[in-house]
């Protein structure tokens, strides 16, 4: 009778298979975000660099001069940022601006609305003055 070695095999069990299953979704994870960090913000910083030059056009720099220079300022930095790799502070920073100038555009157009509402009661003020000249 021959005696035969059996090699030992152990068996996974089931908290070395989780441990195992998180360790990779862990991996997965950082991987996938450092993936994410490592694409610059190109479509933020488009719509962004829009949104401060419909802020500059519609009268910013006049009607809302702090909002329109703040937005301008942060575009500023955030192509520092995506100059120097830094895509997360960049992104932030693009957003930022793109808020501060659309804030600066309605602003813009809420001082011009303002404006044209006076410029109207103005016009029917001088209309009904004329009116009773003529009628006296």
């Amino acid at each position: 009778m021959e005696l035969k070695s059996q090699s030992a095999r152990t068996v996974p069990t089931a908290s070395t298979r989780a441990s195992l299953r998180l360790s990779l979704l862990a991996l997965g994870s950082a991987a996938l975000l450092a993936g994410c960090a490592g694409n610059p913000p190109s479509e933020q910083m488009a719509v962004t660099e829009s949104a401060v030059n419909a802020a500059v056009s519609s009268g910013g720099p006049e009607y809302a001069p702090v909002e329109t220079k703040n937005a301008q300022d942060k575009l500023a930095q955030a192509r520092i940022a995506l100059n120097d790799k830094e895509y997360d502070q960049a992104k932030r920073l693009a957003q930022q601006a793109e808020w501060d100038a659309r804030v600066a555009e309605r602003k813009s157009q809420a001082v011009k609305a303002q404006n044209n509402v006076k410029d109207a009661q103005q016009g029917v003020m001088e209309l009904r003055q004329e009116g009773l000249q003529q009628a006296q």
